[in-house]
């Protein structure tokens, strides 16, 4: 093998690689003497095919493989030799002139990570905001439980049900006083001028009490979705059970038990629990971007074009599908366009950020070790189909950059909490709304920080671009998640003797923190044919 260097401008370097016919060749003997004993042909015994007939049989086939083992093996041998640090996969191109039996001529292109000093993280100031979690904050939670539950606090008997009021109540539905079918339930809830029942129902029981029994009269729409019922004119007998007050949620043991709980303590408990754990993400939400403008501000090194570029086009075509789902896509568009300057120049800062954690977590020994990334895989396993599973599992644990792609989180999370306990960090306590309007700021003064190119993550924070920022533009203000170990330890892959293509994992490992919510569990829906919808 023969490597002449064609280019080395900046982070940017090519290379033309000559591969000899006697190298191909003797891959091909290699492989005739490897294949020869499972060969069967009429007329030999098994395994005493001839070589040359061997040849003859699988010739094409054989010298492709040996000419694409050439290229990759060379290309691996090209990144040793010369300590390469590709940060993307390396373009590959044979020379369009080749014939098997002569040498080939392979063109490599490639971009190489920067050679960054190492990183200061001496001196770090932070301070954490904190917030209380207040009794009446985790009471508003319960009763919002409560209501959608349809717990709530029944009136005395001598109240008249006005409009917003919840009723429960049995009814039978007639057509030509004959009861029809699908028209009766009990115990059923409506809240009158919800608009859940037809036309007409709902108002008819405004001033009932508890105990009263009313005959309404209505006529089903024209467009009604059962064709018998539709246009005819019925009269519904009901029966009113309760009234209930849709503002004064009932919280008590007996409610709390109907969520599978042990009391009214529990839930609280949970809920506060919850609560807390959303308080303790804002907050480290703000504490991150706080250290990576700190990490921003004192390191500045040229980025790899190709990288900043794939960053870029993943934040573009977020914004592009928000945009698409505004009330004037047009309107959205061009103002994206407006500001793409300032999104690429977003891009940069995630790709900067990313390669300056991913030398920081190197330098001090910051890892994923093996339980965790094989968590991380069945965690992300779990969005596919059982049969697809083990599959996804292969795939992950053969393509190294896809494993990197996963891993990345998670190592970032490491990096940014190694760099918390080397931090100077003092406590302010907060409200809830100056911890949100905190985070939200855009002075310029929190611009947080996003994932690098292909992590596939969600993150924990926004960015927007240093002007104005348009309110809706949740896509490209995406977080600030450096793909640190995906940059920067992910080998290079073989690549194909034509061109090779950075492929893309679209597992998200799911979120293991939603397990903490308490579930409340809906009773069954009680549909009848004399409801609307």
């Amino acid at each position: 093998m023969q490597t002449v260097e064609t280019l080395n401008e900046g982070l940017k370097r090519a290379y033309t690689v000559t591969i000899t016919s006697k190298d191909i060749d003797a891959r091909v003997e290699k492989e005739v003497a490897a294949i020869a004993p499972q060969v069967r042909m009429p007329g030999f015994r098994p395994g005493k095919v001839p070589a040359n007939l061997v040849k003859k049989m699988h010739g094409e086939s054989l010298q492709r493989d040996a000419l694409n083992s050439s290229i990759q093996d060379s290309i691996q041998k090209l990144i040793a030799d010369n300590k390469l640090r590709p940060a993307m996969q390396p373009s590959v191109e044979l020379d369009e002139g080749f014939e098997f039996g002569k040498d080939a001529e392979v063109k490599v292109a490639l971009e190489v990570l920067p050679e960054i000093a190492a990183p200061s993280i001496e001196g770090l100031k932070l301070e954490r905001l904190t917030v209380e979690v207040a009794d009446a904050q985790v009471d508003e939670a319960a009763g919002r439980i409560a209501s959608q539950q349809g717990a709530l606090e029944e009136y005395p008997a001598s109240h008249k049900a006005k409009d917003g009021d919840t009723l429960t109540i049995d009814f039978v539905g007639k057509i030509d006083g004959e009861a029809f079918e699908g028209g009766s339930a009990e115990d059923v809830k409506l809240k009158i001028g919800s608009g859940q029942f037809i036309p007409g129902f709902e108002e008819q029981l405004t001033g009932v009490k508890k105990g009263d029994e009313k005959t309404i009269t209505v006529t089903f729409p024209e467009d009604y979705g059962a064709a018998h019922l539709a246009g005819k004119a019925a009269t519904f007998d009901v029966t009113v059970k309760a009234i209930l007050d849709a503002d004064k949620p009932k919280l008590d043991d007996d409610f709390a038990k109907s969520l599978g709980l042990e009391g009214l303590d529990k839930l609280k408990e949970l809920l506060k629990g919850q609560i807390e754990q959303e308080h303790n993400g804002l907050t480290r939400t703000y504490m991150k971007r706080k250290l990576l403008d700190q990490l921003a501000a004192a390191h500045d090194f040229d980025v790899p074009p190709s990288m900043v570029e794939a960053e870029f086009n993943q934040i573009w075509a977020q914004l592009q599908h928000e945009a698409s789902h505004e009330e004037d896509p047009e309107a959205a568009i061009k103002e994206m366009e407006a500001e793409k300057e300032d999104y690429r120049a977003i891009a940069v800062r995630r790709v900067r950020l990313g390669l300056l954690l991913s030398e920081i977590g190197q330098a001090n020994g910051v890892t994923v070790s093996d339980q965790e990334m094989n968590r991380l895989i069945m965690q992300a396993a779990q969005q596919y189909s059982p049969q697809d599973r083990e599959r996804f599992v292969q795939y992950v644990r053969q393509d190294p950059m896809a494993a990197a792609q996963l891993r990345a989180p998670l190592y970032e999370d490491k990096v940014v909490d190694f760099l918390f306990e080397k931090a100077e960090i003092t406590d302010r306590a907060v409200s809830r709304e100056e911890l949100e309007a905190a985070i939200e700021a855009e002075d310029g003064d929190l611009k947080p920080h996003v994932h690098g190119p292909g992590c596939g993550h969600d993150h924990d924070h926004e960015e927007k671009p240093k002007k104005k920022a348009a309110p809706k533009k949740k896509a490209a203000e995406a977080e600030e998640a450096p793909a640190a170990e995906a940059a920067a330890e992910t080998p290079a892959k073989k690549a194909p003797a034509k061109k090779a293509a950075a492929k893309k994992d679209e597992a998200v490992a799911e979120d293991a923190a939603a397990e903490d919510k308490p579930k409340a569990r809906k009773a069954p829906a009680k549909k009848a044919a004399a409801k609307a919808e």
